[in-house]
């Protein structure tokens, strides 16, 4: 049984610097997850996504969302040894910009699971206020 706040690692081949996730907060196998993503102001891309007025790009809080939800996935058993892959996005909506020492509270639904993939549905939040929700499509594989 995993204790929490868990290491994302636990359930993600992603490594620095592109782990997006700094700690798992809840998983339900197959259902959903929780977790949390720290901006430091360190990062990378907030030198240039904008320079004197830093902002996380809203791909990056996507590929959050993402990984919270593969989360879910990868810790049911039905996918064990599998790598989930987007497969699309739909309804994406960018409400307020994410910005350095913000905690972004992440949180995905599965909607739809097959052996082949699924559909979940997601949310980037601070302060409990959504910053980012969309539908995120994805595929299913075999890892190499």
């Amino acid at each position: 049984m995993t204790s929490f706040p868990a290491d994302p690692t636990i359930w993600l081949p992603h490594r620095a610097p592109f782990l997006l996730l700094d700690a798992v907060t809840e998983v339900s196998p197959g259902v959903s997850a929780r977790a949390t993503w720290h901006l430091r102001g360190t990062e990378d891309f907030f030198a240039g996504h904008f320079p004197g007025h830093p902002i996380t790009p809203g791909v990056l809080l996507l590929e959050s969302i993402a990984q919270c939800g593969a989360v879910a996935v990868l810790d049911d058993p039905r996918y064990a040894g599998k790598l989930p892959l987007f497969g699309g996005v739909e309804k994406a909506r960018f409400r307020k910009a994410v910005v350095p020492g913000d905690e972004v509270e992440l949180f995905c639904e599965m909607t739809r699971l097959s052996a082949r993939g699924g559909k979940g549905v997601g949310t980037a939040s601070v302060d409990g206020v959504v910053c980012v929700e969309a539908e995120l499509l994805f595929v299913v594989m075999d890892r190499p």
